[in-house]
């Protein structure tokens, strides 16, 4: 049996952090920046963590489950 890839996409987005929770950035920070404000270009700088509902899913592209 072939062995199980793991999301391209997934990988890429998303790491694991010591604890087994799973990091993410924050979206809308790429472009048209000029109507954000300076809070809130700062506020989605910073990492933060996947909501529990979502793990699941994430976890089974990782093929960590």
């Amino acid at each position: 049996m072939p062995k199980m890839k793991t999301k391209s996409s997934a990988k890429k987005r998303f790491k694991i952090t010591g604890t087994g929770k799973i990091k993410r950035k924050h979206a809308f920070k790429s472009h048209i920046l000029t109507k954000k404000s300076k809070k809130r270009k700062l506020k989605l700088t910073h990492s933060g963590l996947v909501h529990d509902s979502d793990v699941r899913n994430i976890k089974t592209q990782l093929r960590l489950m």
